[in-house]
């Protein structure tokens, strides 16, 4: 199946991405793997005409953003991100008319149409640089309440929050952590800003899943605890066989991370059906909001 795949992709000039928290066998066979903002903007510098994306919708609309002249297509068009769905344009609106004008920070995983409203978007990993770089000393961040909290604990700013969260990340209780931590105690505990304040005030490392492959591999520990979803356990591994992984919890399982299978992807190969398709009208606006955020990425570069 995985030649099958391949040769469909070369046929189809497509190229395949999967997202860390993907199965291992989809991570195996893609040509890309990793966060879902690096993914697209990684993608979207390629030749290729078809991407591919085995993750979820919103990650498939960022593809489609960054990429208007590729054709996007999500393997499994059910699958969904139940924070992005805490949020909607009509409730965004409302909130801003009831706090008053403020620039919006926008988390990646919320849908197109959310994106095209905010001022600029934010990773994980670039959060607290995004909430840096804004003037104003009020500041709307939607959609994830662990994230905006974790980066109201570390600047001046006033953040107001949006009440929505990743069910996978919410999960990990402090409880868990420390069973974890008695089964490993010279283990490096690594912990998703999509965690709870509480869990994160444990943690010895908070940094995105591209971060924690990076660390791990920097590290000179030999062992990790990991807080956040089981999938990355493999990209992990992968990278570093010669050290040791645990999971904080094996309740972390997002089961929309795991609805696409390698049928799937033939499945989508063989008849190019499930295309993601953001309008103009919403693409634009979106987009300006996205770049923002990458053309910051890139000036710390530089600098």
């Amino acid at each position: 199946m995985q030649e099958k795949i391949k040769a469909l992709l070369k046929k189809n000039n497509a190229i395949m991405l999967a997202h860390n928290y993907q199965r291992p066998e989809v991570q195996d066979v893609a040509d890309l793997c990793g966060d879902s903002l690096e993914l697209s903007i990684k993608a979207a510098a390629t030749d290729a005409e078809v991407i591919i994306f085995c993750g979820v919708h919103f990650m498939a609309e960022t593809a489609s953003i960054l990429s208007p002249q590729k054709r996007v297509l999500l393997p499994r068009f059910d699958a969904g991100c139940p924070m992005a769905d805490m949020i909607d344009t009509e409730s965004l609106e409302a909130m801003l008319a009831k706090l008053g004008p403020m620039p919006v920070v926008t988390y990646v995983n919320s849908t197109a149409e959310v994106k095209a409203l905010s001022t600029i978007c934010c990773t994980s990993a670039n959060v607290l640089d995004v909430v840096a770089s804004i003037e104003a000393d009020e500041i709307l961040m939607t959609p994830d309440k662990n994230l905006a909290q974790y980066a109201a604990a570390r600047t001046d700013k006033k953040i107001h929050l949006w009440q929505g969260y990743c069910p996978t990340h919410e999960k990990l209780t402090v409880n868990d952590v420390k069973k974890a931590k008695d089964a490993h105690p010279e283990a490096v505990f690594m912990a998703h800003p999509e965690c709870r304040p509480e869990v994160l005030e444990l943690a010895d490392v908070i940094v995105s899943t591209s971060g924690m492959i990076r660390h791990a591999s920097q590290a000179k520990a030999d062992e990790f605890i990991v807080g956040t979803e089981t999938g990355l356990l493999h990209p992990l591994k992968k990278a570093n066989p010669q050290k040791h992984f645990f999971a904080a919890t094996e309740k972390m399982v997002c089961p929309n991370m795991k609805k696409i299978t390698l049928e799937d992807v033939l499945k989508t190969l063989e008849t190019m059906d499930g295309e993601v398709k953001v309008p103009e009208e919403t693409r634009l606006p979106a987009l300006n909001a996205v770049q923002k955020m990458v053309d910051l990425a890139l000036a710390k570069q530089i600098a």
